[in-house]
């Protein structure tokens, strides 16, 4: 992809990032967003819920291993590498793309991926500055303009029903042979939230996002994400209103803007953040218990926390920014979270959320009706900590009470000594179990500083 042309990145506010064009050589203008995760490239760009933004990775090498191929189905009948069936954001910015990937699934690069699928990119930009600018201003409107093309309007996405675009036309059926019914409302549907509900057993017919809902077709309700401003749905919210009100009570799972959506129907109002959350390392804390959990995050908007009915609990909290990660009702088998548990390329601690909601369709799939469902214990007992679960009883006398950990060594980060952030916090761990520990960890030498003994 050697050279390419001259191209800009041109924000609301006049600035401008000067670099060079890779993937189609074509303008673009919509929400300049920035993301923070080291992989998932292919994944985020196929992510519905980028539609109508510039995507800017902070990583500053992006392309190393490649793209797979787009036409490869697993077993499922979906495409095994990627979110959906195509690229959705409109942009993509970055530091440096690499020209030569090195992986064994790769066939091709990210700059021809890019320009079969019509989408620009540029490089040779300052990501760290514009990430900064973004931080300290909040969302900001933009474009990539190519040298010699066209210079487009800016374009605000949100004011737009996105969701209209990405969603599904037609209803579809997923492993028919599942054994418990769930209705997934596509918002931009990804496809490993398919993934973790029929590689469970389950039987998924994806709606389009206007469907109507009837409690007898189903034994679960799943929402999906999606993007832009939930308000922009209010057809799919008065559909959850009335299915929340119904005499017939089946489980509801919501995930991101499905979170959104089954929180305004709820009564909850939501904002649009200073420039959201988006990345593969935001802490979100269990409010049951008070579990910290690594989350991977795509969303611009915003459950005000102060806004939710009495019936309702706040379920996870972001611990960055305090923002609302997800509710659950008290008494109705209703929840749902603002991350995203199922992300490939990002952190799975919570997937077995998936369990949860299918656990409760499938009671409800056998009749089983309650007066209180009490999900909120549910879900706690699940995410509890129990050390040695998996252990058998008559072995827990006969654990190791001390245990050798090998440390990673000195950084050379800023010269930063013998710091070993994996090691210390192992030391921690084993300490808050009772387990003596005793650290081993190996000193880098330079020509300064020849290697000593571990210690």
């Amino acid at each position: 992809m050697a050279g390419g042309q001259a191209a800009s990145l041109v924000l609301q506010d006049g600035t401008s990032f000067q670099g060079r064009v890779f993937g189609a050589p074509v303008s673009f203008s919509g929400e300049v967003v920035f993301q923070t995760g080291m992989v998932g490239y292919p994944e985020a760009l196929t992510d519905p819920s980028y539609c109508g933004q510039v995507l800017v990775l902070t990583y500053p090498l992006v392309g190393n291993y490649g793209v797979a191929d787009t036409t490869q189905l697993d077993q499922y009948g979906l495409i095994k590498w990627m979110e959906s069936n195509r690229v959705w954001a409109g942009g993509l910015v970055v530091g440096e793309v690499c020209d030569q990937p090195s992986h064994w699934a790769s066939i091709k690069t990210l700059n021809e991926w890019l320009l079969a699928e019509g989408v620009p990119g540029i490089q040779g930009i300052d990501t760290r500055s514009l990430t900064k600018k973004i931080r300290e201003h909040g969302s900001m409107l933009g474009k990539i303009v190519v040298e010699g093309g066209e210079d487009p309007p800016l374009t605000d996405p949100n004011t737009l029903n996105l969701v209209n675009t990405v969603s599904i036309k037609e209803p579809r059926v997923y492993n028919p042979e599942g054994d418990v019914r769930i209705m997934a409302v596509d918002c931009g549907l990804k496809y490993n939230q398919l993934r973790c509900l029929v590689k469970r057993k389950a039987r998924v017919t994806v709606v389009p996002w206007d469907h109507p809902l009837d409690p007898t077709q189903y034994d679960g309700l799943f929402l999906s994400n999606g993007p832009g401003d939930p308000q922009m749905c209010s057809t799919t919210v008065e559909h959850l209103r009335l299915v929340m009100a119904s005499s017939t009570t089946k489980p509801i799972f919501g995930i991101c803007l499905g979170h959104q959506l089954l929180s305004v129907a709820a009564g909850c109002s939501t904002y649009k953040m200073k420039y959201g959350n988006r990345g593969h390392n935001q802490p979100c804390m269990h409010e049951g218990s008070r579990r910290c959990f690594i989350t991977s995050q795509n969303h611009g908007y915003a459950v005000d926390a102060a806004s939710i009915p009495h019936d309702w609990a706040p379920l996870f909290i972001n611990k960055n920014d305090n923002s609302n990660e997800g509710i659950v009702h008290r008494t109705l088998p209703f929840f749902s979270v603002q991350f995203h548990p199922e992300t490939p390329a990002g952190p799975e601690d919570l997937e077995s959320l998936f369990d949860i909601f299918l656990d409760q369709a499938r009671q409800s799939s056998r009749g089983i009706t309650r007066e209180n469902w009490d999900l909120p214990s549910v879900i706690t007992n699940h995410l509890t900590y129990k050390p040695f679960a998996d252990v058998p009883q008559a072995d827990i006398g006969r654990l190791p009470n001390k245990v050798l950990i090998l440390g990673s060594g000195g950084l050379s980060i800023g010269q930063a000594g013998e710091f070993d952030y994996s090691g210390s916090q192992a030391i921690k761990a084993m300490k808050e179990e009772g387990v003596e520990s005793v650290l081993m960890n190996p000193k880098h030498s330079n020509s300064s500083n020849k290697q000593r003994p571990c210690r």
